[in-house]
């Protein structure tokens, strides 16, 4: 027997109609009951009688059955290989950028590149801008979205959005429509501080200290997502990028610009002379249209 005739045999056994097994294998009735025919000379035997009106299976069927259900077990895995061999015909768009970029900006990104280009594979990593630095040089990545520039003579650094650091507050602590806070409003506050290099930091922490009484920073964490969720627990206030904002926002907290602002960048990082795939090019687009009217809201 051939591949087909199992597939009809199957199809049958499953149905026990002529008219439902075509369905299920997408083909003519007619091809279904030749198939079926065919398989019978080559067997010698019958596999099927018609019992009130529905195709019964002999003994013979029958124990041909459980031999049958063990050919398409061992068919599975194969079906699963092509599937993924298909869906990398296209190379797949790999895309890395930092954390508070990969919690807001990114998915929504993803989903319009998805209404465009329903078939193209994607991965996205978050990781360190330093991190998405080696993996550009190293190739494993097409795409780098940071709001740091990292001055990589290898590296093209595009300013694709630009926006500024906010205050994060508990909910009420500022006041309705508050449009903006001074830097001198947060005298002598409790403030969440940032551990690690971040090249925000350094001049926010200067203009901080400057300040008479100094905010009191009494816990520092690693990530601006991590300052977010202190403020959530009642720790103290935050100054976080545009994009972690945006999500404190829709989740509760008050936030708003400082004043004097301090503008923040978004940057697409690539390798030099690499050229962008399509699947690249539309993403970028999507990212430069979306992160702008999220930091214009």
């Amino acid at each position: 027997m051939r591949l087909r005739h199992i597939e009809v045999i199957q199809a049958l056994l499953q149905t026990g109609h002529l008219g439902t097994a075509a369905e299920w294998l997408q083909l003519p009735v007619a091809e279904v009951e030749r198939l079926l025919r065919d398989a019978e000379d080559q067997l010698g035997f019958m596999l099927f009688a018609s019992v009130r009106g529905r195709l019964q299976a002999t003994r013979e069927a029958q124990q041909l059955q459980v031999e049958i259900a063990r050919v398409y077990d061992a068919l599975e895995p194969v079906q699963r290989l092509a599937n993924s061999l298909r869906q990398y015909l296209a190379p797949p768009l790999r895309i890395i950028c930092t954390p508070p970029l990969a919690n807001q900006l990114l998915p929504h990104s993803i989903a319009a590149l998805r209404r465009r280009l329903p078939d193209a594979p994607c991965t996205l990593l978050s990781q360190p801008t330093r991190d998405i630095v080696r993996t550009l040089l190293l190739r494993e990545s097409d795409l780098g979205l940071s709001l740091h520039d990292p001055d990589h003579a290898d590296l093209d650094c595009q300013v694709i959005a630009q926006g500024k650091l906010q205050l994060l507050a508990p909910h009420g602590w500022l006041q309705p429509k508050q449009k903006y806070i001074s830097l001198q409003d947060l005298a002598g506050q409790s403030m969440i501080g940032l551990e690690g290099h971040d090249p925000l930091s350094p001049a926010l922490e200067n203009k901080l200290h400057g300040l008479r009484p100094a905010p009191v920073i009494q816990t520092r964490v690693q990530t601006h997502q991590m300052m977010r969720s202190m403020v959530e627990a009642g720790e103290g206030l935050a100054i976080v990028d545009p994009f972690t904002a945006l999500g404190a926002k829709a989740s509760g907290l008050d936030s708003c610009p400082l004043a004097p602002a301090i503008p923040v960048s978004l940057y697409a990082l690539s390798l030099k002379n690499a050229e962008a795939s399509p699947a690249v090019q539309t993403l970028l687009a999507i990212v430069t249209e979306q992160a702008a009217a999220m930091l214009t809201n």
